[in-house]
């Protein structure tokens, strides 16, 4: 299992010392991603990391092409570089490395930490240039359907720490690219506890999101949150929900299309085709997924490919909420099977209709009980600040190498 190549990945010493610069300086971190524009993990966890550092007293450094995230940055005091490192052409590549090495002796960075393929060509020959050291983060499984495809991913693999968000990741790198277990770091994503806390989730707020949203009182609330793509499984939960033939519960479709309209009006078709107008919705967005969370019953993530971690599946357990997720990547990892929530077989309808009408059958007391082992469970494990602490171990490590050289 993958579980048992990778589980051992994050042992480290629990007393590393934190490495002084020569200068006496704080450390200067620069990560790098294409954009800033979503509220993707990749996003809000440089944010959140850019967060960590300058809170340790450290110096926190982003290059991207910009984005809505830029103000979350300037709230934690990071500091934001314009530079145009979500493009794929070869030429702005190459040219990205003198401007990437330039940002890295003028500002006196002392680790680049590099999110996504295109900007990691870059940066990695930036850094060996300039004698800096280089970290990634593989964030998925990506495409390796071809040779090419398979060069372009390894980029990922070259950090002198990989951090993979899943041990599912970490196994997934070491199988496929041969990554030695000594570099990569499970690090898995983290819930903003203060965010997703039931407690701080007021009731005015649940009334609110209800009432948009034209729920009626008393009926069970099924929600599966995610951009509307055909591996997040939608189609799945909706032949689930016809298969169940229940007209006595709600259904939501929580995500935007993000421009797939032709998958978006399949959605509406299915709906239309099962007669389930009334029972399954499409909400385009929403503003406020804690709220979101406490108004459910239960919420699924039925993602048809392996999710390189499920991060809607954390949250929904930090709510206190039951879960059902499909059987395969992060997932297994999240999830404590029929204690927190449970997992089916990938584009199993039956079985997704199966997990769903035992969830809406638990009683009052059971589901108190589930509530309280989930909530401990995600602050336990997959806690927002374990997050940051442990990505700050890697920077501590590559640091005190370079100190010893």
């Amino acid at each position: 299992m993958v579980m048992n190549d990778t589980a051992h990945l994050n042992t480290q010493d629990d007393e590393m010392a934190r490495p002084e610069r020569p200068d006496g300086r704080p450390p200067t971190v620069l990560q790098i991603l294409p954009a800033l524009g979503g509220s993707g993990g990749v996003e809000r966890g440089t944010v959140e990391i850019a967060g960590a550092i300058t809170a340790a007293g450290g110096r926190a450094l982003v290059a991207s092409e910009g984005g809505l995230l830029v103000h979350d940055l300037t709230r934690v005091h990071a500091e934001h570089i314009l530079l145009p490192v979500a493009s794929k052409n070869p030429v702005v590549m190459y040219r990205n490395i003198r401007r990437i090495a330039d940002l890295i002796r003028q500002e006196r960075v002392d680790v680049v930490h590099v999110r996504s393929r295109a900007p990691a060509w870059s940066a990695f020959f930036a850094c060996q240039r300039t004698k800096v050291p280089f970290v990634t983060t593989f964030h998925g499984t990506y495409s390796i359907g071809n040779w090419l495809k398979r060069k372009y991913n390894s980029i990922m693999t070259k950090g002198e720490r990989v951090i993979a968000i899943s041990a599912f990741i970490g196994g997934h790198i070491r199988r496929h690219y041969g990554v030695p277990v000594e570099k990569i770091r499970i690090i898995h994503r983290g819930v903003d506890l203060e965010r997703f806390d039931p407690e701080k989730v007021s009731a005015e707020r649940v009334i609110k999101l209800a009432n948009d949203w034209r729920l009626p009182d008393g009926i069970p609330i099924v929600m599966l949150p995610g951009r509307l793509t055909r591996w997040k499984g939608q189609l799945v939960l909706i032949e689930a929900i016809a298969n169940m033939a229940r007209k006595d519960i709600r259904c939501l479709l929580v995500g935007s299309d993000q421009g797939r309209e032709d998958y978006r009006r399949e959605l509406e078709n299915r709906i239309m085709q099962h007669g389930l107008e009334e029972v399954i919705r499409i909400v385009d967005h929403c503003d406020d997924m804690p709220a979101a969370y406490k108004l459910t019953d239960l919420v699924v993530s039925a993602s048809t490919d392996p999710e390189a971690f499920g991060r809607i599946v954390c949250e929904a357990q930090a709510m206190g909420r039951p879960v059902i997720a499909t059987d395969h990547g992060g997932a297994k990892e999240t999830v404590i099977p029929d204690v927190t929530g449970w997992l089916t077989p990938p584009g199993d309808a039956d079985a997704l209709a199966a997990a769903i009408h035992k969830g809406l059958s638990l009683n009052g007391p059971a589901r108190n009980q589930l509530a309280d082992i989930a909530i401990d469970h995600v602050r336990k494990n997959f806690s927002k600040t374990q997050m940051c602490d442990k990505t700050l171990d890697v920077y501590n490590e590559v640091l005190a190498e370079q100190g010893r050289a």
